[in-house]
């Protein structure tokens, strides 16, 4: 399912919006763009796409699927970026999350994360 959602964000990176910072966790999703469409319609396609791919498998990922329609929550919370200070900290906190989980030793070893992929880029000057 990550590689479903890492794939959604950057599909569109660039074209619907600047993909600034992402985290995938396992029962939650960090994302930091720069919109370049109006917000609910971008998290309604990311809603849309993964939430229809992730219930048509269903089975083989082991969900179950309960009596609530839909796979994500209905809302989402948003926050506008004050300055260069709050920008940075924001994707600090995002890229801490799996840290802070417990689920690796440095944000730059969690696959499923700006972090990781930025520090990909990186290594091989891309």
């Amino acid at each position: 399912m990550a590689v479903v959602m890492q794939d959604t964000l950057l599909k569109f990176d660039e074209e619907k919006y600047h993909l600034v910072a992402w985290c995938i966790m396992p029962n939650q999703v960090h994302v930091l763009i720069e919109p370049k469409l109006p917000l609910s319609t971008i998290i309604r396609s990311w809603k849309s796409f993964t939430g229809r791919w992730a219930m048509k498998n269903h089975v083989a990922l082991g969900l179950r699927v309960s009596g609530r329609p839909g796979f994500w929550m209905p809302d989402y919370w948003d926050r506008y970026i004050r300055d260069e200070k709050h920008l940075r900290s924001v994707i600090a906190y995002i890229h801490n999350n799996p840290v802070k989980a417990g689920l690796c030793q440095k944000d730059i070893d969690w696959i499923w994360s700006s972090a990781y992929a930025d520090n990909k880029k990186a290594m091989f000057n891309l």
